[in-house]
Order: C-alpha cells, then structure tokens, then sequence
C-alpha cells in the first residue's frame, strides 16, 4: 500500500508543477516538462517557445523558479534545464495557448480554428483535430471540431503518438475549453509499411528457395527412423545377383518339366477316356481318337528326346 500511496502522491506533485509552469511561464510560450529524480537532486527539463523569457535577464526568472519549486513543492536541489522547442507548431500546448489567446482578443471561433489547424499541417503534421467547447456564439455551449489528415482517438497509438494539449479561453459569456490533438510527422504508425525498391527480387528469391530446400532435406535426413536403414541392407543383399546353377541342376529341372508334362498327358489321355460320346455321332469318335494319337505320339517323342539328352550327357561326362 505504500508503493500505490507513493505513486498517487508523485503523480499528483507532478501535476501541480505543471500547473505551476503554465501559470508563470504562458508568455513564454511553455511547452511541456520532463521531471527526473536522481541522486544529485530532482532535474527537471523545461519546453519553451522562448527560453530566454524563461532565463530572464542574467538568470534572474529562473532563480526564482527554482526557489518557489524549493519552497511549495519541497524538491531536495532542483535543477532546471530550459530547452527550445524546434517546431511551435507542431506543440500542442503551445498551439492550445495560442488558440485561446486569440480567441479572447475577439477572433471568430471559425476563423480562429481553420487558421490554426491550417498552419499545423503546414508544419508537416500527419494530422490534426481542435475542440471548442463552452459558449462559443451564444447563450448555450456546444461544441465546435475541426480535423485535418488522419487521427488517432483510442488504443495504444492515441497515448503513444498523439501528442494532446488543452487551454482555457475566459470570454463575457463563460469559458471556452480549447483541445488540441497532433500527430508528429515522424510518428510511426501501426499500418505503416514500406517498400524497399532498391531490391531485386530476382536475386532475393533464389537464395531464399535454395536456404528452404536445404532446411527441408536436412529435416528429412535428421527424421528418417533407424529401421529405413536395416531395410536398405535388405534390399541390397536381395538385389546381390545369385551364383549360376549347375548344368547338372539344369538337366534335373528339364526332367521335371517333362515328367509334368507327361503327367498332364496322361491326364488329358483319362479325361477323354471318360468323355461320354453320344451314340451314332461317328464323327466325334473319330476326331476323339485322332487326338488321342497325336498325343500319344507326342508324349513318346519327348520320352525319346530326354533318353537321348541323357545318354549324351553321361557319355560327355566319360
């Protein structure tokens, strides 16, 4: 509970500070602070549109700045750095003030806020927005915007890049509250891109496919299980040629095909025994039993043929 205290107590000195700025250095064009605790003292960085007003004739504001900082807000050694601000009018603050300044020398509310977010633009902003509101024209308050270019109102951009400033214009019918909204030039938007045109992307993508197909193969490499390669041996003894056979296994295989053979005759030979032929068709016994010759002769030639091939081969082997 003492850190939350703590905060809430920083947070509110700080606030009062720059209500103390603003109140003694309005002329001076005061844009801003910047409030850092060291162990030297409490620095502080003041924006100004003119930081001699600020110092004064030998430093003589400043002193005393920094005493009523001493005194009303018990700050241990503060030491007070005056920077000038490059652009005015891309300031917030610094554009709010000038805005209510006018507006309570007599300027036209429409005219008064067209001049000023005209000359924001003109300065290089992305984009702009001013709200009047109070008693501008008349007896009853309302509220007057004017926008240029593009603007952020919500999320992390509107507190990161918008730069927002406020001032009040005392006017005879009431008060006028004046809000001014800047985006930078330099601010970096989240749909922003860029396009590198000095690339070739004939030389961009060629590199990067080459660097994905070697990412890939490598995968592939580092991912293969272990049994690819017992299946690999596998296959290459069985792709290993096998010794030649034997004439002497070749000659046995050739009795078998004939011995098959010879069985297959036999059967064909039973078959057309048990074929029952109808009686007085003469022509079907006939041509049954000329196929039973031609078989018959063929089984005994290959029978004659395989008694040859073996007697020749015994006599080689004498």
């Amino acid at each position: 509970m003492a850190d939350e205290q703590q905060f809430i107590e920083n947070g509110l000195q700080r606030s009062q500070i720059d209500e103390f700025f603003q109140e003694e250095l309005g002329r001076a064009g005061y844009g801003g602070m910047d409030v850092a605790k060291t162990p030297m003292g409490t620095q502080i960085v003041l924006k100004a549109e003119k930081p001699g007003m600020v110092i004064g004739k030998g430093g003589e504001n400043i002193r005393k700045v920094t005493t009523a900082l001493e005194e009303k807000f018990d700050l241990e050694d503060p030491q007070v750095d005056v920077q000038e601000v490059d652009e005015p009018d891309l300031n917030a603050r610094i554009v709010a003030d000038r805005l209510a300044n006018a507006l309570e020398r007599g300027w036209y509310f429409r005219k008064a806020g067209h001049t000023t977010i005209d000359r924001i633009m003109e300065a290089g902003a992305l984009g702009a927005e001013i709200v009047l509101s109070g008693k501008v024209t008349g007896a009853r308050s309302r509220v007057e915007k004017f926008n240029r270019g593009y603007i952020k109102h919500n999320g992390q951009p509107a507190e990161e890049i918008v730069d927002e400033g406020q001032a009040t214009a005392v006017m005879k019918l009431g008060t006028i509250g004046v809000t001014v909204k800047i985006i930078p030039p330099d601010a970096q938007l989240p749909d922003d891109f860029e396009i590198h045109e000095d690339l070739d992307p004939e030389e961009v993508v060629p590199e990067a496919v080459e660097a994905n197909e070697a990412e890939g193969v490598e995968e592939l490499l580092e991912g293969e299980p272990e049994g690819a390669e017992a299946a690999e041996a596998d296959s290459g003894a069985e792709a290993e040629p096998e010794a030649p056979a034997d004439e002497a296994d070749l000659d046995e295989e050739v009795v078998e095909e004939v011995i098959e053979e010879e069985v297959d005759a036999d059967d064909a030979d039973e078959e057309f025994e048990e074929v029952e032929v109808p009686g007085g068709d003469e022509d079907v016994e006939e041509e049954l039993e000329e196929l039973e010759e031609d078989v018959e002769a063929e089984a005994e030639e290959l029978v004659a043929e395989m008694e040859d091939e073996e007697d020749e081969s015994e006599g080689g082997d004498d």
